[in-house]
């Protein structure tokens, strides 16, 4: 599994504004980037400059380092919940030692 940070921050904004109670409408007003273009940011199907973020956490009041602090645990998870399982080898017969 491939974390894409641009699906993550989506996820995170999104979260953030929901959580809020606040509209697309209204932040990309207070951010000034087009309704449109801040969906596209949220559904994690455009990259957002760091001019950009800037814009839009602040319309969201949120510090930019709560973002990647938010960002960087999701990964986290991600990546932990699909790494490999190690499996115990199974002993063969010719492995035992007999105590006879």
């Amino acid at each position: 599994m491939v974390v894409l940070l641009r699906e993550e921050l989506g996820d995170v904004l999104r979260d953030a504004r929901r959580s809020q109670g606040r509209t697309l409408r209204d932040i990309s007003a207070k951010a000034s980037v087009s309704l449109g273009y801040l969906s596209e940011i949220e559904r994690g199907e455009k990259e957002a400059s760091s001019e950009l973020l800037a814009s839009i956490c602040a319309a969201l009041e949120m510090p930019m380092s709560h973002v990647f602090t938010e960002i960087a645990q999701r990964a986290d998870r991600a990546e932990r919940s699909s790494a490999p399982v190690t499996l115990p080898v199974a002993a063969r017969d010719d492995d035992v030692v007999s105590a006879a």
